[in-house]
């Protein structure tokens, strides 16, 4: 029961686009088109799904305070925490040119739509909140920061494709010159973060 509140609430409640704004860069240059925002959206999950956990083994065995006491007692008083903001975005750069190399081998069409956007997931921001939120929340066990990395890149997946596919609609509708492309587009991630605002109210 606490891994599924751990999972609905990374998805609607504490989405990484609505609640936080984290990753708005390539959430609004590449939400034009639905296809290649699932593409990205995708590829969100993959990397947050495998770095949140694998963050939360380098803080828990390594990085916190007193973490490496599993080596020796003598290393209890060690605390390597200065070291987290770099283990964390190495950890999540290896994983994004795994998957920039796994994309641009099977699925060429789509590493072209998505360009630039691929690999700078690496420095999404959301991608990183991610792995901090994890450390913020004092997650005891792996499938906690599982669930919650996972469900957090299905939320920020959500967000992309609700937005791609009101663009996609308005672009034949008659949207006033000083409000078309970003200015529409912020409107509209306003209005969907008001209405996500309703799922504050789960309770599991």
């Amino acid at each position: 029961m606490e891994l599924l509140n751990i999972f609905i609430k990374s998805i609607f409640i504490e989405n990484m686009i609505f609640a936080f704004f984290l990753g708005m860069c390539s959430y609004l240059a590449v939400s034009k088109k639905v296809k290649t925002s699932v593409g990205l959206g995708v590829a969100v999950i993959f990397v947050l799904g495998i770095t949140v956990p694998i963050n939360f083994l380098l803080n828990k065995y390594l990085l916190q305070p007193g973490a490496l006491k599993w080596l020796h007692p003598s290393l209890a008083d060690v605390d390597l925490s200065f070291l987290t903001f770099i283990m964390f975005i190495a950890v999540i750069a290896s994983m994004v040119q795994l998957v920039e190399m796994f994309v641009e081998r099977f699925a060429p069409a789509l590493y072209a739509s998505l360009g630039i956007f691929l690999p700078l997931i690496a420095v999404n921001c959301a991608i990183l909140g991610g792995s901090l939120f994890m450390q913020q929340k004092g997650f005891t066990h792996l499938s906690e920061a599982f669930v919650y990395g996972l469900g957090s890149g299905i939320g920020w997946l959500l967000a992309i494709v609700f937005l791609a596919a009101i663009r996609e609609k308005i672009a034949y509708s008659n949207v006033p010159a000083p409000l078309r492309g970003l200015g529409i587009a912020f409107i509209i991630t306003g209005l969907m973060a008001i209405g996500f605002l309703a799922f504050m109210g789960i309770k599991i």
